[in-house]
């Protein structure tokens, strides 16, 4: 496995950058864009950046969470690295299956 193939844990929340793509700051400092190719005019930047500000505390109490979560398994035999990709596998994972019964549902991902 090389390094691409490691996930990488974000040390900041997602933020619009100057060309209107969603990215966030990784842990190794290189910004990465969240989805490729998707791109936001004014209005659409602003219906973003409203989501983001207003789900901050959401996101907060996750982050939390998930560092609460770490420090317990990494007391275990997982490295601390081991711990993360193994988190961050386990939310893909849920958020796919939540995502495939929403279609299943009927309900579009989008949709509330």
């Amino acid at each position: 496995m090389d390094d691409s193939d490691h996930p990488v844990t974000p040390l900041t929340g997602p933020t619009l950058d100057a060309e209107g793509r969603l990215t966030y700051i990784g842990e190794d400092r290189r910004r990465y864009v969240v989805v490729e190719g998707v791109e936001l005019d004014a209005e659409g930047s602003a219906r973003v950046m409203e989501a983001l500000q207003a789900a901050g505390p959401l996101f907060q109490e996750i982050e939390a969470l998930c560092h609460g979560w770490l420090e317990r398994v990494s007391r275990a035999p997982l490295q601390r690295q081991e711990a993360i990709a193994l988190l961050l596998a386990t939310l893909e994972t849920v958020l796919e299956v939540a995502d495939d019964d929403d279609i299943a549902d009927g309900n579009g991902a989008g949709d509330p």
